[in-house]
């Protein structure tokens, strides 16, 4: 009976903090019917959910997906529902130590009870390899069965050996509707979220903490608590929330982006790829994005050098010549006045005539590595070395003293002789090379063919 004050004290002390906890941690849904916008992973009939309603959850998974999506939410419904002891490390904070001790005390709970062992480790993109590794026999031998929760792409961030003997579910950015749902619910329930006070909420309000939030449940509940919290009831006892307080309580999109993870490749690669198609206004939304979100200027520049000759090139030569000039003039500047530069640049990128035809140089490469060795004719060796000895350089024809500073001649090996690797595209400059190269060419398919006739 001596622990008895101690125990109540400890209840009343859990009591306290869950109701101090932030609105998103009391109306994290306790069910999977309460869980929104995961239904290809949850709804009724789901292979998940089969599993976790039965609690026959034998393989360890993997649960993917941006900030704010329910992973950790689900993963502890599966806490719920089991029989099996249910353990959590946070991979920010565990080390190697952490898991060899919840390894041991499982390993001995299966030995003396027979109890099966789940283990969530949140965030377990952050795991080094040496982490990782050691969670990967026992997650063979069965002893523990693992949960891990993850915003980055697992196939990147978790080493292959534990991937796959895992299975993926990637949840999904929670759209409006979803976000919508969640919102009023939190106003409506009495002993998690609102129920017990007298809010109104315009809708205008709702909708736009749910356009803002970027997908992510747990920054629209922050928002609205913050806006209901700070809101002072009127003569009525009524809070009322409108637009303009929730624009307050959250004041920008909260943009997801990671400077190491999937956000950045996919934000760079809609800006390339709106660079390619030509839509001036697209690339400079994602730019803003990038740079809004801080990227590294300098990462951005370097992708549109890579781009200026990718898929500009010689349709607008002058297209490395400005993205070159605004990543220099960029150096001197530097933000913010250094964004004109980069604006100046992605602008030029995106309205230029685009071509692709300087990807001729992997179609050379190609031939160079399947072909190997292959001589240099004779009259296109260096004659200053071995031009007396071995005729070197004999019967070379010197462009410029022919008209048009041009004469057909054999410039590929006696092998390639005709194969073509550089078409020229018919747009902007490189319709002029175009003409120009057709008309040599046709001289040069002309000598060819007197050679072979010749033969």
């Amino acid at each position: 009976m001596s622990d008895q004050p101690t125990d109540l004290f400890a209840h009343a002390s859990q009591e306290r903090i869950a109701q101090e906890a932030p609105l998103a941690a009391r109306m994290r849904p306790r069910a999977l019917d309460d869980l929104v916008g995961q239904e290809h992973i949850v709804g009724p009939g789901k292979l998940l959910r089969r599993a976790i309603e039965a609690d026959r959850l034998f393989s360890s998974i993997m649960l993917w997906g941006p900030p704010g999506t329910g992973k950790t939410t689900l993963a502890l419904i599966v806490a719920e529902r089991t029989q099996s002891h249910f353990e959590t490390l946070s991979a920010v904070l565990a080390g190697v130590a952490d898991i060899r001790r919840v390894v041991a005390e499982a390993r001995e709970r299966r030995k003396m009870y027979g109890t099966r062992t789940i283990v969530l480790v949140d965030e377990i993109h952050r795991f080094n390899k040496a982490q990782q590794d050691a969670l990967l026999p026992h997650v063979e031998n069965g002893t523990i069965i693992l949960i891990g929760a993850t915003t980055e792409n697992p196939y990147f961030s978790v080493v292959g050996p534990l991937l796959s003997r895992s299975r993926v579910f990637q949840l999904r950015s929670l759209d409006e509707a979803a976000i919508l749902t969640l919102l009023r619910r939190a106003l409506a329930d009495p002993e998690h979220g609102f129920g017990q006070r007298v809010i109104h909420a315009d809708d205008e309000a709702l909708a736009h903490l749910a356009s803002m939030c970027d997908g992510d449940a747990r920054t629209a509940l922050n928002a609205l608590e913050l806006a209901v919290e700070s809101t002072t009831p009127d003569d009525a006892g009524v809070i009322h929330v409108t637009l303009d307080v929730a624009q307050e309580s959250i004041q920008r999109r909260a943009l997801l982006y990671d400077k190491d993870g999937d956000a950045h490749y996919d934000t760079i690669s809609a800006f390339i790829k709106s660079l390619r198609g030509s839509d001036p206004d697209a690339a400079l939304y994602w730019m803003a994005r990038m740079v809004h979100a801080g990227e590294d200027p300098r990462f951005i520049l370097r992708r549109m050098i890579i781009f200026a000759a990718e898929d500009v090139g010689l349709a607008d030569p002058q297209a490395l010549v400005v993205t070159i000039a605004a990543a220099e003039a960029f150096e001197w500047v530097g933000l913010p006045e250094g964004q004109y530069h980069l604006s100046e640049a992605a602008l030029y990128l995106a309205t230029a005539p685009k071509s692709n035809s300087a990807g001729a140089y992997w179609k050379a490469l190609a031939q160079v590595e399947e072909e190997g060795r292959i001589q240099v004719p004779n009259h296109l060796r260096d004659a200053s070395r071995d031009g007396k000895a071995l005729g070197h350089g004999v019967g070379y024809k010197y462009p410029h003293d022919h008209p048009g500073h041009h004469v057909a001649q054999q410039y590929l090996p006696d092998q390639l002789q005709g194969r073509r690797f550089y078409e020229p595209g018919d747009i902007g400059y490189e319709q002029q090379v175009r003409e120009r190269l057709t008309s040599q060419r046709g001289r040069a398919d002309s000598l060819d063919a007197e050679r072979t006739d010749e033969s």
